[in-house]
């Protein structure tokens, strides 16, 4: 929550959403901090919180179409294809109206064509949204393909930050992920 409240959204390496619950209802628990009404209230569905409710679907609508998962709308989040269900934690996250956005390993565990959709989403939510991005990422082609600046780790120490070709070019890199090899 107080991420939330620092205006960072963040996704997840090992999935973190509800499987039993819809994937509005997913994106929904992302917008659970902007929530101004009370339980009862919400419980009764009347005045304020009807009309709140109405805007946080609204925008959950938005972010639907934007990441292309009408078709799952309301099939249960655990039920949906691996990557699918990485959309959506990725849809969670822009739920949260962020000013930067936190992606830790959007990619783990996706086949070629669901890492190349990903890939997309990612670029058309920096181009489109403009939204500021923090990408940690193992799959190399991606990063060096998406990110402006790259900050290279060995064990955990930074060794390099620059452009992708910087970085690919910066011999402790070579030597920290190649071996030396060339």
């Amino acid at each position: 929550a107080r991420t939330a409240q620092l205006g960072i959204g963040r996704t997840f390496q090992n999935l973190g959403l509800f499987g039993h619950l819809s994937l509005v209802e997913n994106l929904l628990l992302g917008r659970h901090h902007l929530m101004k009404t009370g339980f009862l209230a919400g419980a009764l569905w009347v005045g304020r919180a009807k009309r709140e409710e109405i805007v946080h679907r609204h925008r959950v609508e938005e972010i639907i179409d934007f990441l292309e998962l009408g078709p799952y709308r309301r099939q249960p989040a655990g039920l949906l294809p691996y990557g699918v269900q990485k959309r959506i934690e990725l849809g969670r996250a822009l739920a949260m109206d962020p000013q930067l956005l936190l992606l830790d390993e959007p990619v783990a565990g996706m086949n070629l064509e669901e890492t190349q959709d990903m890939a997309r989403f990612i670029l058309e939510v920096r181009n489109d949204l403009g939204l500021a991005m923090i990408l940690v990422e193992h799959d190399m082609h991606m990063v060096m393909d998406l990110a402006d600046r790259v900050m290279a780790l060995d064990f955990g120490v930074p060794i390099a930050t620059g452009t992708p070709g910087e970085i690919q070019a910066d011999d402790r890199v070579v030597d920290a992920y190649l071996g030396g090899a060339r």
